[in-house]
């Protein structure tokens, strides 16, 4: 996996104001997920930076690069690096910039991979762009009705790997204000999840019905949780569910896929829960879920 190397980055931030510098930073290399101590970023985009566009600062026309830098996405990385270089950590991933999604080929890799790249990240950075107050929010508002009542974070397909996965995950207010951790809040997050608290604490858990930008997304978010890989095939629709459904199938004896019955599920499973796929049973893990089945809601 490509990671930022924090030092460089904020050495490179500083040092980028002399417009007649001609400096070359190598902010990125290429590192083991299983070796390597490093920190991830989990957020929701925005105006964000490419690979291209970070690994070429330097080289671009000074108006280019000012409007770059004046993104919400570079401030993003650069607040991240800073938390991380506090905490300790040489490097940094996150989804936007350290995959060059020119590739097909290694945006392929990084969408089958990003499970464990999140599970094997020491710490993991979520920042709420929505959060404005110092603490974390506990009860449904107003002003995220777009979202079910709470930070935009928790109503998309890509975040629930993110939350799920890592074994350490710290909340960060707009401001980068810590304001919470995952085991901590493990009760709050039960109640905008319906994840149960075990499985936030412990690994595993389970959904769909996540709001993403692509309609193949739905599917191709939940490669890591259930520890498939399988083409990406843009322009399938709906149909790259039946194919994870599939792929689920022919890598695991457990066929309880086609078992769910809405009578059966507990109360706290209602039809009202966040994430549409109820305690599916996953084939990489000892954790038992609450129930053996799972649906679909399109």
């Amino acid at each position: 996996m490509k990671l930022l190397d924090v030092k460089t980055v904020l050495d490179r931030d500083k040092d980028i104001q002399e417009v007649e510098s001609a400096s070359e930073y190598e902010v990125m290399k290429d590192h083991d997920d299983k070796t390597t101590k490093y920190a991830i970023l989990s957020h929701r985009w925005g105006a964000e930076v490419s690979y291209e566009e970070m690994t070429g600062l330097m080289k671009m026309e000074g108006r280019k690069r000012d409007e770059v830098r004046q993104r919400g996405g570079y401030h993003k990385i650069i607040k991240s690096c800073e938390q991380a270089m506090k905490d300790g950590y040489e490097w940094l991933w996150s989804d936007t910039c350290c995959i060059d999604k020119r590739s097909s080929a290694e945006l392929s890799e990084a969408i089958n991979s990003m499970y464990r790249w999140y599970r094997n990240a020491h710490v993991c950075y979520a920042y709420l762009h929505d959060v404005d107050e110092s603490d974390f929010p506990t009860r449904p508002a107003n002003k995220f009705s777009k979202s079910n009542g709470w930070p935009e974070w928790f109503a998309r397909g890509w975040t629930l790997q993110e939350l799920v996965a890592p074994k350490q995950l710290e909340f960060f207010n707009k401001d980068w204000v810590c304001i919470g951790n995952k085991r901590r809040l493990a009760p709050i997050l039960e109640d905008i999840t319906r994840i149960p608290i075990e499985v936030l604490r412990d690994g595993l858990g389970g959904a769909k019905n996540l709001g993403t930008t692509r309609v193949e997304d739905r599917a191709y978010s939940l490669l890591g949780l259930f520890d498939v890989s399988m083409p990406m095939l843009y322009g399938e629709g709906n149909k790259a569910f039946h194919r994870l459904q599939l792929e689920i199938i022919r890598t695991s004896s457990d066929h309880s896929i086609f078992a769910w019955n809405p009578r059966t599920l507990p109360s706290s499973w209602s039809d009202h829960h966040r994430f549409g796929i109820d305690a599916p049973s996953y084939p990489s893990s000892g954790c038992q879920p609450r129930t053996p089945s799972f649906h679909t809601r399109r």
